[in-house]
């Protein structure tokens, strides 16, 4: 049987750090960003299907959460100002991923490669539905970091904080705004605090 790199290759996403054009008190990488992301993603998923007939795969959106940001081995991250500058970036942008998607799921043998491209590349049209929630919990993510971050004395991440929270609101999701209210204050708290 022939060698995969791929898992040798989404090892590297720890070489990969978020928020590069910020000052950061404590660099973060997208292999602990994903992972959070996956937890949020699944909790968001629960939640929903607490409250509603209509039950997704919570176990299936962690997955998706911890693959969503996979094809930035290859690309880096692109920090939010510039990926979302205008449509033709953003347009081009996704074409990037989707070649760099379709590298990491290449290094796969042949039989895994389409188990791969249904998470990798979102070609599952019933991940649709979950998707939202990966990108609510990609977004609650990212305002823990804000959080984290005001939290020791660092005031460049404010306006990040007020943006990414707005975002979340404006994404009108009541499993987002629970979560919200109940768990994201526990983010400010010290550790004698949640623990106590």
């Amino acid at each position: 049987m022939k060698n995969s790199h791929f898992f040798a290759m989404l090892s590297r996403m720890k070489y990969i750090t978020r928020w590069g054009l910020m000052n950061n008190t404590k660099s973060e990488n997208i292999s602990e960003h994903s992972l959070q992301t996956a937890m949020f993603a699944h909790l968001l998923v629960l939640i929903h299907n607490k409250s509603s007939e209509n039950c997704l795969n919570a176990e299936r959106a962690a997955l998706l959460g911890m693959y969503h940001d996979a094809t930035e081995i290859i690309t880096g991250d692109m920090p939010t100002p510039v990926k979302y500058y205008n449509p033709e970036i953003i347009s081009s942008y996704k074409k990037v991923e989707h070649i760099a998607g379709e590298k990491l799921v290449s290094m796969l043998p042949e039989k895994l490669q389409s188990d791969y491209a249904d998470i990798i590349l979102l070609e599952n049209e019933k991940d649709r539905e979950l998707i939202k929630y990966v990108k609510a919990a990609d977004k609650l993510s990212a305002l823990v970091k804000c959080i984290e971050e005001i939290r020791m004395g660092n005031e460049e991440f404010k306006r990040a904080e007020i943006a990414t929270e707005k975002t979340l609101k404006g994404m009108n999701m009541p499993e987002v705004d629970e979560f919200m209210e109940c768990y994201l204050p526990s983010f400010s708290l010290t550790l004698d605090d949640i623990s106590g």
